[in-house]
């Protein structure tokens, strides 16, 4: 499973929602932020480098092709806007003969911004979260990401349409 957002678009608060609905396991979720705190700690200057950001998707890779060696699902939670970003997730994937399911979060901008400020995250900007919904409009629409190779595309609701992560949960089905 990809994930596919910009920052603050809910993409963290609906996996917490599927696991405590126990629609996925916890262990199946590679966070690409999770991997930064591992190796990086809260220190946030060595953590937004090219040469982190290298590591930190190497080794999320490395987590995802485990899982998927031994015969388990994968949910890859990073934002994924790019086309690049989702073919590495798509090669693995294909790798194992394992079908790619994608979760679309892609609120409007105004409910976006707001849901950055509530984050209180210091180490992504509103300019970063304007550059992620940018990319995510021009390269992430459900037909773009079933031609690059979803089985599935899922758009996931959000504020937007006045549902909270554990509503949207509740309504979701893997079938």
């Amino acid at each position: 499973m990809v994930l596919v957002g910009p920052p603050a678009s809910g993409k963290s608060s609906f996996i917490r929602a599927l696991i405590a609905r126990g629609l996925i396991d916890e262990d199946a979720v590679v966070s690409s932020d999770e991997i930064r705190a591992e190796l990086f700690g809260i220190a946030p200057t060595e953590a937004h480098t090219d040469a982190a950001d290298a590591r930190i998707f190497m080794e999320r890779d490395r987590r995802i092709v485990a899982r998927l060696a031994g015969g388990h699902t994968a949910v890859a939670e990073s934002t994924n806007v790019t086309p690049q970003a989702r073919a590495r997730l798509i090669a693995i994937a294909r790798r194992f003969d394992a079908p790619v399911t994608m979760l679309r979060f892609n609120p409007d901008l105004g409910v976006l911004l707001e849901q950055q400020a509530e984050r209180g995250r210091t180490d992504i900007t509103t300019a970063d979260v304007h550059a992620f919904a940018a990319l995510m409009a021009r390269h992430a629409g459900s037909d773009q990401l079933r031609s690059e190779g979803a089985h599935v595309v899922h758009d996931v609701p959000g504020r937007s349409q006045g549902v909270t992560p554990a509503e949207a949960a509740q309504r979701f089905s893997f079938s």
